[in-house]
């Protein structure tokens, strides 16, 4: 069996992490109890196995499952691989039953109200290094010695960097079918005129207002922002992370929603 057919567990992490559970787990993974407890904790679904067998990853998640868990079964393919890019949408413009969403390059994609299942709010911290060069005056005792002692100073270049950290948040709408999202708007590349006389000279306070008209213009749609927690925030200079944790976010609130879905 290949790589891209390798079969992935993922557990949503339960309410409450009490000792029984940890061992009872533990003994199903094969795993060591302090790492087991490790995998419950947290706000985000991680990912608990992997095995080369559908046989044996729908044993383990029976299993699972028999605890009380949230367990859900995705191949490596879906979880792993992605479409060409989202749509990223640079602006909107509100319907009656639906929004259009429009991106840099004028194509558009309309989304009917009752066809977005999920609302997912994420932050990102995203750091960049900038080399700085100063001149600073460096006395030279060569230099003073040459001269009978009189003082010589040269200039000389130092070079550091200097690290910056850009924070904003996204917000991804899902359908129930696909595991990528329909559309996602990044906070500090969009255009809130849609929001008319409520824009502010804050993108932080207009995407905020975005995201509470997202969510009634969706209303039968499940909102999440754990992602926009400090538990659960990445950096998107680590892409796959970010990916990652969207995807077991939205297949963990699937399977919620759908006990039977596996995909």
């Amino acid at each position: 069996m290949t790589e891209n057919n390798i079969i992935h567990i993922l557990v949503a992490p339960p309410e409450k992490i009490e000792t029984s559970l940890v061992k009872e787990v533990a003994g199903i993974l094969q795993k060591d109890p302090y790492e087991t407890r490790l995998l419950l904790s947290g706000v985000i679904p991680k990912l608990f196995g992997h095995y080369q067998s559908t046989k044996e990853a729908e044993d383990v998640t029976a299993r699972l499952k028999a605890l009380g868990l949230t367990v859900v079964v995705s191949s490596d393919t879906d979880l792993r691989q992605s479409k060409a890019g989202h749509f990223t949408a640079h602006a909107l413009t509100w319907g009656d039953h639906d929004v259009t969403f429009l991106d840099k390059t004028g194509r558009t994609l309309k989304i009917e109200n009752k066809n977005v299942f999920l609302i997912l709010k994420g932050k990102f911290f995203l750091y960049s290094d900038k080399e700085i060069t100063t001149t600073k005056m460096k006395f030279s005792l060569s230099g003073t010695l040459m001269t009978g002692g009189f003082p010589v100073w040269r200039k000389v270049q130092e070079r550091s960097k200097d690290t910056s950290t850009e924070v904003g948040y996204f917000v991804r709408l899902y359908d129930r079918v696909w595991i990528e999202p329909r559309v996602e708007i990044i906070e500090n590349n969009f255009d809130y005129s849609s929001l008319g006389a409520n824009i502010t000279p804050s993108s932080f306070t207009n995407f905020n207002a975005l995201v509470t008209q997202l969510k009634s213009v969706f209303p039968t749609a499940l909102y999440d922002d754990r992602l926009s927690q400090p538990a659960g925030a990445s950096s998107f200079d680590r892409a796959e992370e970010t990916e990652l944790n969207c995807k077991l976010v939205y297949l963990s609130l699937r399977a919620v929603d759908n006990p039977g879905a596996l995909k």
